[in-house]
């Protein structure tokens, strides 16, 4: 499945999207949550995409966001915005529990992105992933770019805690990156912690566990701990978008980033959101090198 695109067009700004009644709340696995008040009068959180890509000058990926749509459907698409020392980008994820049985797979999302991305990676489709991701950068879309890594992500059974596994895969074939395990928020704080500490990156001597667990956000319901090649990983799931302020803030999102939540707080507060930020240690002192929020469309 291909889809045209005239490069001679100019990219309009995208209209506002209401809520509706009867739209799904769900975090950033797919999983379904109760809005936490009436959705009415309220935004979908692809306005807070759309803002990122105006933001960066880089509204021509609305197209590209739209034609996913097109392909999967609405609320099929987990988006995270990132920002690092680089500026911003951002990733787009796909799920599909299935797995072999899949709707969505990695190869039909090359087709669908070919306009744009011209992709030579070949996908094991015969390999159990139940999600898989991209990266978007401000460039893509000027011009025909390559895709040349896709995120696959596994299951990781034969382990009590909720796990998974991450692997880039390149033109040099796959590589391990990441491993992810999902905890309890209220109930599993010890096991948190243990986790946490578990890393070759840090200096238990100097670590403060309020420096990566923040207070203010590990009300949350879900801690995802992640342990990375060349840093670790802190996820907070299903955080109110005062929270997620609170965070934009901590992390130094751009000025005009923070001020468009603030302007949109109470048609954004029936929304849970989820955050997360990479970190090493450096000299005893927690550094975060990127930080990222996600939404779906």
């Amino acid at each position: 499945m291909s889809v045209a695109l005239d490069r001679t067009c100019t990219v309009s700004r995208p209209e506002i999207e209401w809520a509706e009644s009867n739209d799904p709340c769900l975090d950033y696995c797919l999983w379904p949550y109760e809005p936490r008040c009436s959705q009415s009068g309220k935004l979908r959180s692809i306005n807070l995409l759309h803002a990122s890509f105006q933001q960066a000058g880089a509204e021509q990926l609305v197209d590209i966001c739209q034609a996913i749509r097109d392909a999967v459907g609405d609320f099929q698409t987990v988006w995270g915005i990132k920002q690092s020392e680089k500026g911003f980008s951002w990733e787009l994820y796909f799920y599909d529990y299935e797995r072999l049985q899949r709707r969505v797979s990695a190869s039909r999302l090359i087709d669908v992105l070919s306009p744009w991305l011209s992709c030579d990676l070949a996908v094991n489709e015969n390999s159990p992933y139940f999600m898989f991701s991209l990266n978007l950068e401000p460039e893509t879309g000027h011009n025909l770019r390559s895709l040349d890594s896709i995120n696959i992500y596994m299951g990781n059974a034969g382990s009590n805690v909720s796990s998974g596994l991450s692997y880039s895969l390149t033109a040099d074939g796959l590589i391990f990156d990441n491993l992810y395990s999902f905890f309890d928020a209220r109930n599993e704080q010890d096991d948190i912690l243990a986790k946490m500490a578990c890393s070759a990156h840090l200096s238990l001597d100097s670590l403060n566990p309020d420096d990566v667990l923040w207070p203010e956000l590990v009300d949350c319901q879900t801690i995802v701990v992640a342990n990375k090649r060349l840093c670790e990983g802190i996820y907070f799931s299903r955080v109110t978008v005062d929270q997620l302020l609170f965070f934009l803030r901590k992390t130094h999102f751009p000025a005009a980033h923070v001020a468009y939540v603030e302007k949109n707080r109470d048609r954004l507060e029936h929304l849970l959101f989820d955050v997360g930020f990479d970190y090493t240690m450096v000299e005893g002192t927690i550094n975060i090198t990127k930080s990222a929020y996600y939404g779906v469309f």
